[in-house]
């Protein structure tokens, strides 16, 4: 029996004469993450791309595993393929729903007939092939309204498709439509979670990470690393910028006063972020940070770091609470990886008293105090690049 997965638009439905873009290029980012699993082709239809694998080899498991993290997708499902004889379908019908008809105790038929020439109405044909399945499926029972399987059979112009519930999409936008930003990438629960929601909106992804060994253990790294995979697993191909922050920091400890320590390191993740971004076309940077969490956060101190900042913040979570935030982690399988016990730059040097109302004016002139462009040019020059996804 020949399956496919058709794949249905959500929010590109939306976008007018722009429409074709948006899905050429969701249909380009689906190659690339089918790519190792075998050749596929694709057809464009009725706010609906269907996907054809070119072997029968092709693991259709995985590409659906796959095809659930992609941004664009509204919804998508498996489908058997059927030739536009409804003798054929009625007998393709029930086999191809023999290995999941027995969690359910409830079903109903719909019918899309896109062909108006096949011969059978919708009416028919769901009254038909409900009748089918209750021959060979006694234990079911109709359930128009809430049925726990619904079973649609779609007549197009050249064949028939026959599908289960469908699986409900990633959403958002096609990664690469919105341009590029870079993410600072801690190893903390926030940043990924706001990584994953600008690439939701389109945003193909670059991230930048702040070591400092060896107050940070190469264990923290990989944890970066790790968290990276989980995001690129949704965003695509990410190359992390993995920048030594350490003689920056202990300068900031030394020759500047403590209740702007975090602020200015803020600030010059910021101006070593930019370079970055400027020098790979990302036009923004991304951060998780959220209105008030901590004492880098409050409205004045994020103007402050904005300051510094060559492009715009975009700052996903800044109205979330840390439930809503955690939410999300658990969601896409980083919580658990972000809690691991290994300290990030963000947790060196901490100040006990910093400053929650600071004014641009104090914070630039006690930043001005030192000479960074030396200390932010050897770091750029050691910064490590690792492509993930």
């Amino acid at each position: 029996m020949k399956e496919i997965i058709l794949i249905k638009n959500g929010e590109l439905a939306l976008k007018g004469l722009n429409r074709s873009v948006f899905e050429d290029k969701m249909i380009k980012n689906i190659r690339r993450r089918l790519a190792d699993l075998g050749k596929v082709t694709f057809f464009k239809s009725q706010s609906t791309v269907t996907v054809y694998p070119d072997s029968e080899a092709f693991d259709l498991d995985e590409a659906v595993e796959r095809i659930g993290k992609i941004f664009g997708i509204a919804a998508y499902s498996r489908a058997a393929v059927a030739p536009k004889d409804f003798e054929e379908i009625k007998r393709i019908c029930p086999a191809y729903f023999a290995g999941s008809v027995y969690g359910c105790k409830t079903f109903k038929v719909e019918a899309k007939r896109s062909d108006k020439r096949f011969p059978l109405k919708s009416p028919e044909i769901c009254r038909e092939l409900g009748a089918v399945m209750l021959e060979n499926y006694p234990f079911l029972k109709v359930d128009v309204h809430h049925p726990d399987l619904t079973i649609t059979v779609e007549i197009r112009d050249k064949e028939a498709y026959i599908r289960g519930n469908q699986l409900k999409g990633a959403g958002g936008m096609p990664v690469g439509t919105s341009g590029k930003g870079a993410v600072l990438m801690s190893g903390g629960i926030d940043s990924p979670v706001a990584a994953y929601m600008m690439a939701r909106r389109g945003l193909e992804l670059c991230a930048v990470h702040f070591a400092a060994p060896p107050y940070t253990s190469e264990l923290a790294e990989n944890k970066v690393k790790l968290l990276t995979e989980k995001v690129a697993a949704y965003a695509g191909r990410v190359e992390l910028y993995i920048v030594p922050f350490t003689k920056i920091q202990e300068t900031i400890r030394d020759d500047c006063p403590e209740e702007y320590f975090t602020i200015i390191m803020r600030r010059l993740m910021m101006d070593i972020a930019g370079t970055i971004a400027a020098k790979h076309g990302a036009r923004a940077l991304i951060t998780g940070e959220s209105l008030g969490q901590v004492a880098s956060q409050t409205l004045r101190a994020l103007a402050c770091t904005d300051d510094a900042a060559a492009y715009p913040v975009l700052r996903p979570l800044i109205g979330m609470d840390k439930n809503d935030i955690v939410e999300i982690a658990r969601k896409i399988d980083t919580f658990e990886t972000s809690i691991l016990p290994y300290e990030d730059c963000c947790t060196v040097f901490t100040p006990k008293h910093p400053n929650t109302k600071p004014e641009l004016e104090n914070v630039v002139h006690a930043q001005q105090q030192v000479d960074w462009s030396e200390m932010i040019a050897q770091a750029l020059e050691q910064t490590k690049v690792v492509v993930i996804g």
